[in-house]
């Protein structure tokens, strides 16, 4: 079953630049990670420091190989020491309802 993963992270204002940076660096290599089916960065519309990270994954088993992978490591790590808050994941999947027509 597809899973979406969110992930709310709020940054020091003066790290953002550095963020964005390697974000586009580590895009290409997140996005084709197997089992990554789409990659989105959004900020917040209110806090310009606030990111939002949606990730469409093939299935948890394949979100739970990236989390354990040396790109997710070695990319959080950096990540994290931007942080000036606590980060917010949630994974999410259908909950079956039709939503079409």
């Amino acid at each position: 079953m597809e899973i979406i993963r969110i992930v709310r992270m709020s940054f020091n204002p003066d790290d953002v630049t550095d963020f964005l940076a390697m974000f586009a660096e580590k895009y290409p290599l997140i996005r084709h990670f197997e089992g990554c089916n789409s990659l989105r960065l959004m900020q917040d519309e209110q806090h310009l420091n606030v990111y939002y990270t949606i990730s469409e994954w093939q299935s948890a088993r394949h979100l739970d190989q990236y989390r354990h992978s040396d790109l997710f490591k070695d990319t959080w790590k950096l990540t994290r020491s931007w942080f000036n808050d606590k980060p917010q994941a949630f994974s999410l999947q259908d909950a079956g309802i039709p939503t079409k027509g």
